[in-house]
């Protein structure tokens, strides 16, 4: 007779568990953009600014690539076994970095660190799976999508309070001390594996995969700039790209255990899932990445008033992250609150670039604050979506492919939005263009101190199409939505 008092209860659960999962999942997603207020300081300490970049790159690039991989390595040996390798990669990686001399040295740190943070954000996203009651995933889903967008949105703010404090070395020593943390918090998991050992890892599966994406990544980045010298090696790093993704899915089809799980995403609801989860990232993480720069530009704030007006954002995402888990766990449905929230979002954002130039600082708020709760209606429900179609044997192949869609969308929308952006600046006239370029520098005081209304005109237009594209991205997750087969919990 199975003894109930084993059971926990809710309350022990989530004492146990969440803990355990928001950390690492913080520690992975601050990391990405913590250091971006601290490139300066980078350049000028170490030299080389032109490959300054690559520290943010380099970091990208190296999550995406593990994503999947800690996704077939959960299914063999567990989440909880290969979280303290993760963590142990992540902690050695941030010693590294801070020990760096040069920016070479430092890009090569951010890599390696990269292979261990995309194995936490993968990992979290499968303990969730591996240890919570189907309907009450959804709820912890909700709680940690307001863990990854509130540490995404106050990363620069830390990052640029350690550097000017602490010197840019202690933004990578200060996970060392977390990281610890961490680990002893994942003690209290309980290891678990789920597929027999005969398993053989897909090694030809990940060289092409590195083909497929890397080139990929610097394509896109690449493609920001809009200079015509570079159209040459946007083209080749694309061909590159689409060889390797041929001869991937060639790999993928052919091997017993695949690297990608090819056979999940023949399932409707798992495909159409994580297209929609590279919408939801494309829209987000472009919106995160160029209201700053529409808050400097067009509103004239300061670098520590941009983090403030990106708060009703954050909140709104936190919320509506949070109350549709609670709604879901308690009714079982599922993805009617993203095929409603995305309509609203499209609609909110059409509207926001519309009326962009006349907003008061007292409506935009509340605006940003809506556009949040509405996107966020989606992230908590595609995981625990997907993990329901996947099933317990191939969880953490389900939830990698789920991360690694969410990565390629937020890249490829970003890249897409600052190429209209720009070019719809380019095309206006090199007047624009120029004055553009000294705003965002604050080499030129503001905006409002320009008279030529031309110009002004001009720069508005730009953002107006920008937003316009982000706006878009949410109705492509709406219609993707709508159309996903699985509408409830079983």
């Amino acid at each position: 007779m199975r003894d109930a008092s084993a059971e926990p209860t809710p309350a022990q659960l989530f004492r146990t568990v969440f803990p355990s999962i928001m950390l690492p999942m913080f520690l992975a997603v601050v990391d990405q953009t913590i250091v971006a207020t601290a490139l300066p300081s980078i350049a000028a300490s170490l030299g080389n600014v032109g490959r300054v970049s690559w520290v943010v790159v380099g970091y990208l690039v190296a999550t995406t690539v593990a994503a999947p991989v800690y996704g077939q390595l959960r299914d063999v040996y567990g989440s909880a076994r290969m979280m303290f390798i993760a963590l142990a990669i992540f902690i050695a990686t941030s010693l590294f970095c801070a020990a760096a001399t040069s920016v070479e040295m430092l890009t090569v740190g951010r890599i390696l660190q990269g292979l261990g943070g995309g194995g936490l954000m993968t990992l979290s996203q499968a303990l969730i799976g591996e240890t919570i009651p189907p309907r009450e995933r959804a709820r912890y889903q909700g709680y940690l999508a307001s863990v990854m967008v509130t540490s995404s949105t106050f990363g620069p703010v830390v990052g640029g309070y350690l550097t000017h404090h602490l010197g840019w070395r202690s933004v990578f020593l200060i996970n060392v001390p977390l990281g610890a943390i961490a680990v002893l918090l994942t003690l209290r998991l309980r290891p678990r594996a789920v597929r027999d050992q005969t398993w053989q890892f897909d090694t030809y599966g990940l060289l092409l995969f590195i083909g497929f994406i890397v080139p990929l990544l610097l394509a896109l980045d690449q493609a920001q700039r809009m200079q015509a010298n570079l159209v040459l090696a946007i083209v080749a790093l694309t061909a590159v790209s689409l060889i390797a993704l041929i001869g991937l899915i060639r790999q993928q089809r052919r091997v017993r255990h695949p690297l990608l799980p090819i056979t999940l995403l023949r399932n409707p609801t798992v495909w159409r899932s994580d297209a929609l989860a590279a919408c939801h990232g494309a829209t987000l993480v472009s919106l995160i990445t160029f209201l700053p720069l529409y808050f400097r530009v067009l509103r004239d704030a300061t670098p520590a008033a941009m983090g403030l007006m990106l708060l009703p954002l954050v909140f709104g995402i936190g919320a509506g992250s949070m109350l549709t888990g609670r709604i879901v766990s308690r009714t079982g449905l599922t993805t009617i609150f993203p095929s409603i929230g995305l309509v609203l979002a499209c609609a909110t954002l059409v509207l926001f670039a519309v009326t962009a130039d006349h907003l008061s600082p007292s409506a935009l708020p509340w605006l940003l604050f809506f556009s949040g709760l509405f996107m966020g209606t989606v992230m908590g429900v595609v995981q625990v979506t997907v993990q329901n179609a996947a099933g317990a044997a191939s969880l953490g192949s389900a939830v990698g492919s789920v991360q690694l869609s969410r990565s390629v969308g937020a890249g490829a929308g970003t890249a897409l939005v600052g190429t209209v952006l720009f070019a719809s600046i380019s095309l206006a006239d090199p007047d624009t263009r120029r004055l553009f370029a000294e705003l965002v520098a604050d080499r030129q005081g503001t905006l409002a101190g320009i008279a030529d209304q031309v110009i002004r005109a001009n720069i508005a237009r730009a953002f107006r199409a920008a937003f316009l594209t982000i706006a878009a991205f949410a109705a492509c997750g709406a219609v993707l939505a709508w159309s996903i087969p699985a509408r409830r919990l079983g």
